[in-house]
């Protein structure tokens, strides 16, 4: 290492990473509550909540991306436990911490992320089917109100079941 790591400062930027994750998780589950409860009415504010958060925590990140390669650390090369191995146990024991709690947070994202990703794909397959099997006429497709075609994504759909 060419530089002393500077503890205070390393120790901000992985707690104020480790409570803006975790913001962001309340921030996921609230939208993903309001998909699974079909709540619409605030969901707008909910996605601006979470693209706030994460803007946030990309300029969090870019924060510790320059503090490390400040500290001529190329994480790629050295791990980050050989990294601190210089600082004294106290702070060593408190920065490994830390960095596990990031990590942790990290990976429960991950986990609660894949789950709801699957739950929406399978959504999109079961609107898919249903309009397969309400119209099998239409051999799959989809048209606008005009009577153009449209993608089969589902991204946005409404059914007009008035007759």
């Amino acid at each position: 290492m060419n530089a002393v790591l500077n503890f205070d400062q390393c120790a901000s930027v992985l707690t104020r990473q480790i409570e803006l994750l975790r913001e962001i998780s309340a921030a996921q589950d609230n939208v993903k509550k309001a998909v699974i409860n079909r709540e619409w009415v605030n969901f707008d504010e909910k996605t601006e909540e979470l693209n706030r958060l994460g803007e946030s925590f990309a300029q969090i990140e870019d924060e510790r991306a320059s503090f490390f390669s400040s500290m001529n650390m190329n994480m790629e090369e050295k791990s980050f436990y050989a990294s601190i191995s210089g600082l004294p146990l106290e702070q060593r024991s408190e920065i490994s911490r830390l960095y596990r709690d990031l990590k942790t947070e990290t990976l429960k994202m991950r986990s609660l992320n894949e789950t709801f990703l699957a739950y929406i794909n399978e959504a999109k397959s079961l609107a898919a089917a249903y309009i397969e099997a309400v119209c099998p006429a239409r051999g799959g497709k989809l048209y606008t109100r005009k009577g153009q075609r449209v993608s089969q994504d589902l991204s946005s759909i409404v059914i007009n079941n008035s007759f």
